[in-house]
């Protein structure tokens, strides 16, 4: 039999189990480029997401196992199409976590050296940022990169089809470690910037100390450029280090993306 023959024979329960391997991975593959940072921004739109995301589910549909049959135009396909969509949503927002930890960084350093007030839009989020805190989230989304992280989440989406296949659903542990991320988020962002905190801190009792000393010298005026300047020493002394420091985050976060979704 030619293959002409072999497609004209084909039924319609055979044509939807062909289709079914590459829909159901779509929705979830496609979810999680659409939460993700860098790849789910607005400066990648939404026709190059999509076709990434059909060109990475092309790829892998063969290595996944099979997908459950089901009708297209029934109630049970909305069902799961939502299940991929979550599940690959969560995904996604595990990475979220590690950047927000970093734009968290600049913001508290920016509070601590009187910067507050330099604020700048972020058009990739559609949000008012502090000018240090988009420094380091450009600097460690470039860091990211150069270390390959988008690949290794790319990977674990992917093999989150052995952990929660589709239609089998996901439990509430999920939920909870992307709770528990929450807390490692503030945790990593003031253990970063807690040498800025201690140094600027330092500073300020030193001026307090001397407008009690010296009240007629002006220490306000005196003491917010120095501030300034020492806490760009701090940024500068506390970004030579970061490398190492994000690294170790990075490899703690993917750990937990492949505990959520992993084998």
């Amino acid at each position: 039999m030619s293959l002409a023959d072999s497609l004209v024979n084909l039924t319609f329960a055979e044509i939807t189990a062909m289709a079914g391997q590459l829909w159901w991975p779509f929705f979830r593959i496609s979810a999680a480029f659409m939460t993700m940072p860098f790849l789910g921004n607005a400066h990648i739109n939404n026709r190059t997401r999509l076709l990434l995301a059909l060109s990475i589910t092309l790829v892998s549909a063969p290595l996944l196992p099979p997908m459950p049959a089901v009708d297209p135009v029934s109630v049970n396909a909305v069902v799961l199409a939502g299940e991929q969509i979550i599940i690959g949503a969560l995904l996604g927002m595990c990475l979220q976590f590690l950047f927000a930890a970093m734009a968290m960084v600049g913001q508290i350093m920016s509070m601590q050296m009187g910067l507050g007030m330099a604020m700048m839009n972020d058009p990739a989020n559609g949000v008012t940022v502090a000018l240090l805190g988009n420094y380091f989230l450009m600097f460690t989304t470039l860091l990211f990169l150069a270390l390959d992280g988008h690949l290794v989440a790319v990977d674990i989406v992917v093999q989150s089809f052995g952990r929660y296949p589709v239609g089998g659903g996901f439990d509430a542990v999920s939920f909870a470690r992307l709770i528990d991320l929450f807390s490692w988020m503030m945790t990593a962002a003031v253990t970063i910037a807690l040498p800025t905190i201690a140094a600027m801190l330092t500073v300020n009792l030193t001026f307090g100390v001397m407008n009690r000393a010296a009240p007629s010298l002006n220490v306000f005026a005196l003491g917010f450029p120095m501030s300034m300047m020492l806490g760009l020493c701090a940024v500068l002394l506390s970004t030579s280090g970061l490398p190492g420091i994000y690294a170790e985050l990075c490899h703690q976060i993917l750990a937990e993306m492949h505990l959520m979704g992993g084998y």
